[in-house]
């Protein structure tokens, strides 16, 4: 039998990192994942199991684990043995080593990361090579978990993001006959308190190695903790775990408030938080509430008091960042208070920490802020405040202006940074002149965004054309969006001299 088309290549072939052809890897992978979402899909849960068994023992598999798991944003932070993998020789050793058999998960280490409400949530880090086996248990659990999860759950999935849950939130709340009350749901301590024998009894997963990951006990202050419960949020399969562990939540929803009952009860997941609607108060206190809090039991889980809630659609409700409310009838969605209050400070901090550098080095560090954000907002009724937004960022840069040349008057600092009504900076390099303007916020258009489809599976290919055409608009959204911002730019900059009264400049 052909290695290579069992999925297991000969290791030896390969001498070089550099020279991997990524795009036979990935497909290689990718066909293996199709065949097990095809199993799940027609029933043949043997042949799926058998597949994943393949996909484990794939050196394929293992040199995309190893991949991802050395260029994601944590590939720079070790473990409890202070390695990480930076050159091609330690990344191609360590997907060799990448063995089932006596394999022995090392501890974790413990650290700690702030909250919005100034508590410190816990985050255990596991050492690379147990990150590089569990992404390699995750490649080969995707698809199961993918055509089994829920359809209206849009948290560590593939295709899906935050935007998809709340448009999902606006088509269900936007109309004068949708429910009036909503029930805002928060798990606590998720990811610390799953029982660990639901997880090895539900999870088709190697128990041995699954074990080994939630047993593995944490270090702190070079002392070594036991884990009885709960799975580590530093790890990459950790996430997968969660979203099964709440799978089969709208299916309970779903069985007990069907459609003929009309009560109007809905269900929107976003990682641990989810939101549930109804068409009264009692439905959701006398029923929703008993049948989430028995479902979360089972699995070790409980709500949490002080997140959760019920309010009405007319008070408004937080979720994922945004504020969603009737006025007067009418659905709107923007920006919450507290996610325009944090950009604010997040831009006020980078101003005033970058005081004494270049203008072009602080467009540089601002730009990517900016453009994160209001990419994440732009799919809403955001416009009013990305133009509130822009003019603050405007006065925040006056200041630092006015800070870096305190013996300049306002004619000097307008004709310098704000000549074109634009922030902007030049910088003279060997090659030439480098002009850098400011991102401006207030010219970002507003797109609405297109909810996913619910029943949509990536790794089955009748959605293969779907995805293609989503990815497609999606990308020439972005283009349009772009050339929108130049041209406002380039409009208003054009033939254009801001007198220093308009940046807020007193005289010297």
């Amino acid at each position: 039998m052909n290695p290579e088309n069992s999925g297991c290549a000969l290791p030896h072939k390969l001498t070089n990192w550099e020279t991997i052809l990524w795009r036979k890897v990935i497909q290689h992978v990718t066909r293996l994942q199709r065949r097990i979402a095809k199993a799940v899909k027609e029933g043949h849960w043997a042949k799926a199991k058998a597949l994943m068994y393949l996909v484990t023992k794939s050196f394929y598999a293992k040199l995309l684990a190893v991949l991802r798991v050395s260029t994601n944003k944590g590939g720079n932070t070790p473990g409890v043995d202070n390695t990480v993998w930076t050159s091609g020789e330690e990344k191609l050793e360590a997907a060799q080593k990448l063995q089932s058999r006596g394999y022995r998960s090392k501890p974790l280490r413990r650290v700690y990361i702030l909250k919005k409400n100034g508590k410190k949530r816990p985050l255990s880090i596991p050492v690379m090579g147990d990150r590089a086996m569990q992404t390699l248990h995750k490649i080969a659990l995707d698809p199961l978990a993918e055509s089994l999860a829920d359809k209206n759950s849009y948290g560590f999935r593939p295709r899906r993001s935050c935007n998809d849950a709340v448009a999902a939130c606006f088509q269900l709340l936007c109309r004068k006959i949708s429910p009036q009350w909503i029930f805002e749901a928060d798990i606590k301590a998720c990811f610390d308190n799953i029982r660990h024998d639901w997880i090895l009894k539900n999870i088709p997963v190697n128990k041995t190695i699954l074990n080994e990951w939630l047993k593995a006990g944490y270090i702190e202050k070079k002392r070594l903790f036991a884990t009885e419960k709960g799975t580590p949020q530093g790890g990459t399969i950790s996430p997968m775990i969660m979203n099964i562990v709440l799978d089969g939540l709208e299916t309970q929803i779903n069985k007990k408030f069907p459609r003929w009952k009309n009560k109007k009860v809905n269900f929107i997941r976003y990682a641990d938080d989810f939101v549930i609607t109804a068409i009264s108060k009692e439905v959701i206190t006398e029923e929703i509430i008993l049948l989430v809090a028995e479902f979360l039991i089972e699995r070790g889980l409980e709500l949490s008091p002080e997140k959760s809630k019920i309010t009405n659609i007319n008070d408004g409700f937080n979720f994922l960042s945004q504020n969603v409310r009737k006025f007067k009838g009418k659905l709107i969605i923007r920006p919450s208070k507290e996610a325009v209050q944090s950009f604010k400070d997040k831009i006020k901090k980078i101003i005033d920490e970058n005081r004494g550098i270049p203008a072009h080095a602080l467009i540089r560090i601002l730009n990517p802020v900016i453009r994160g954000w209001s990419n994440y907002h732009k799919g809403i009724c955001s416009k009013r405040i990305f133009n509130r937004l822009s003019t603050f960022i405007w006065w925040q840069l006056r200041r630092w202006a006015k800070y870096q040349h305190g013996n300049k008057n306002r004619w000097w600092i307008a004709n310098r940074y704000f000549k074109d009504n634009h922030f902007t900076d030049q910088r003279i390099t060997k090659k030439g002149t480098e002009n850098h303007r400011l991102y401006r916020i207030g010219y970002v258009p507003i797109r609405y965004h297109v909810k996913v489809k619910a029943e949509a599976n990536p790794f089955l290919p009748e959605f293969d054309d779907y995805f293609c055409n989503r990815t497609k608009r999606r990308q020439d959204l972005a283009k349009e969006c772009k050339q929108i911002t130049m041209f406002m730019s380039n409009k208003n900059s054009k033939n254009s001299r801001v007198a220093p009264h308009r940046v807020g400049l007193k005289s010297a």
